[in-house]
């Protein structure tokens, strides 16, 4: 007969990898959606591309994954089901955004999952305060440096290129958009493919698996593969809601708003501070249109995405809340 307890880690596992395949095709607009808007690149070229670097991306680092599996709540309130019940509250609140084209945050449903599922097992003395402050910290800070970033990558290339002629300024940033959306897909994969590897180490060290929270090399290999092959299955309802809806951009700020937005995320991930790739491309977009004008920018759409920001967190706790307190009589806590 099958131990429980290992048919529970098998369960969080499968969930982890079924998030981070989610992730992947509900975040590759964030890597590909300015240059496919620009024409730079195809839909089935920018794919491509981006899974491949977003997987690289994913071996590259382990810091954030450490954050956010040792961050959030403490030790010895962890058990196997609070961790599934948080990742299911998680893939649920990514399905309905990505249903409804708006580009939320699976960084913020993730921690959002992970507090809700914590809460309803034992309450709210659980969470590692010190650490979710940290997190949120860099949850929040981390679209305004988008915005900034953004704002100064084309305030600098306009004043320096005021005399070339358009069509050759968009000639040469189209080609440079190639590499551009090379180095967003590598750091999305250094910044979103971490929260499962927290995920899976925190219930292998749970089960007693590891005797430290160290990241093994088959999952780093399962993750970074699942994010590649759900970055490979691509995402139109939001590539189209960020490239094209939110703000027109033109080669130019296209490059800028993936050098901005690679700047933040990557800066943030060699510090093993987890960001949202979703906030962060988004804000830099907005950074973008704000150095155009206030009209640039489409605001209906920026409400709608505004909405599911705000919203992520507290929905994806209630979801996890709502999945723990169904599952834990059925699987046992």
């Amino acid at each position: 007969m099958l131990d429980p307890a290992f048919v529970m880690l098998c369960l969080v596992i499968l969930a982890a990898l079924l998030f981070d395949y989610i992730n992947g095709f509900h975040d590759t607009a964030n890597a590909i959606a300015t240059s496919v808007s620009t024409r730079a690149l195809s839909v089935k070229s920018a794919i491509v591309l981006a899974a491949s670097l977003n997987f690289l991306g994913a071996m590259a680092f382990t810091k954030v994954a450490k954050t956010i599996g040792t961050g959030i709540i403490s030790a010895d309130q962890l058990t196997q089901m609070v961790v599934l019940a948080g990742v299911i509250g998680a893939i649920i609140w990514n399905i309905m955004t990505w249903y409804f084209g708006l580009p939320s945050s699976s960084s913020h449903a993730i921690v959002g999952g992970l507090i809700g599922a914590v809460i309803a097992h034992v309450g709210p003395s659980a969470l590692l305060w010190g650490g979710l402050k940290k997190i949120i910290l860099a949850l929040i800070l981390s679209p305004i440096l988008g915005v900034i970033a953004g704002f100064i990558f084309v305030v600098i290339f306009s004043r320096v290129l005021q005399f070339r002629s358009p069509a050759g300024v968009n000639r040469g940033f189209r080609k440079m958009q190639i590499l551009s959306a090379a180095f967003m897909a590598f750091s999305h994969g250094t910044a979103d493919a971490q929260k499962s590897m927290g995920v899976i180490t925190m219930a292998l060290l749970s089960y007693g698996a590891i005797p430290t929270f160290e990241v093994p090399t088959w999952v780093k290999l399962t993750c970074a593969l699942a994010m590649a092959l759900g970055t490979a299955a691509g995402g139109w309802r939001i590539i189209k809601t960020v490239g094209r809806d939110f703000v027109k951009l033109q080669p130019m700020t296209g490059f800028s708003v993936d050098s901005a937005s690679t700047c933040v995320i990557l800066g943030a991930s060699m510090l093993g501070l987890p960001t949202s790739t979703t906030h962060v491309v988004t804000s830099s977009i907005l950074g973008v249109g704000l150095s155009k004008s206030l009209n640039a920018v489409n605001w209906n759409v920026a409400k709608r995405i505004l909405t599911a920001w705000v919203l992520t967190i507290p929905a994806a706790a209630l979801v996890s809340y709502l999945c723990y307190q169904v599952m834990s009589p059925l699987l046992g806590k």
